[in-house]
């Protein structure tokens, strides 16, 4: 994405009200490459929202997904490709406090239906790469050739990210800061 519709993009995205809480683009990137499962949501039928959760790469700013060659995610894609993707990088309970430790990622940005084979193959092979990272180069291809006729891939371009993380995170880590910096 260019800097200028970056600028332009970002103009359409509230900043972050807990500022102190915001976490930077390095650690939304790690949570998105460390995370196994997210939430995509769309504008399905009758306006109504539609959120699905599932499975998912992140290389490059892109994130990709497979799914089936119908379906109420195509119809939703088709109709309006804007999107946006959940991922919760921690979510620890603490009763005690009455609060959470969390940090989680929302990415929005325009979902496209992949065309050609040479980028659905790729697609596909960067999930098999985090999903089945022990399996053989031979036993991957014999995977894909046997679900590539069914197989529908779509990327999510990111247009604005942010993260944030629970107040107790920020506490541990000014707290940690404080004691090396003594």
């Amino acid at each position: 994405m260019t800097e200028q519709k970056r600028n332009k993009a970002e103009g359409v995205f509230r900043p972050m009200r807990r500022s102190r809480q915001e976490l930077s683009r390095e650690e939304c990137e790690a949570i998105l490459k460390e995370g196994t499962s997210g939430v995509l949501a769309l504008l399905g039928d009758g306006d109504y929202p539609y959120a699905v959760p599932l499975s998912y790469v992140y290389e490059d700013g892109k994130i990709y997904f497979h799914c089936a060659k119908t379906g109420h995610k195509l119809d939703a894609i088709r109709r309006q490709e804007k999107a946006s993707f959940c991922v919760i990088g921690q979510d620890q309970i603490l009763p005690e406090k009455f609060t959470t430790c969390f940090s989680s990622v929302i990415v929005f940005g325009k979902v496209r239906i992949l065309e050609e084979e040479g980028e659905i193959r790729s697609a596909v092979a960067k999930l098999a790469e985090k999903y089945s990272p022990q399996e053989s180069e031979e036993a991957v291809q014999k995977e894909i050739e046997k679900e590539y006729p069914a197989l529908c891939m779509l990327e999510l371009v990111t247009e604005h990210m942010s993260g944030k993380q629970g107040i107790e995170l920020v506490r541990e880590k000014e707290r940690a800061k404080q004691k090396e910096d003594a």
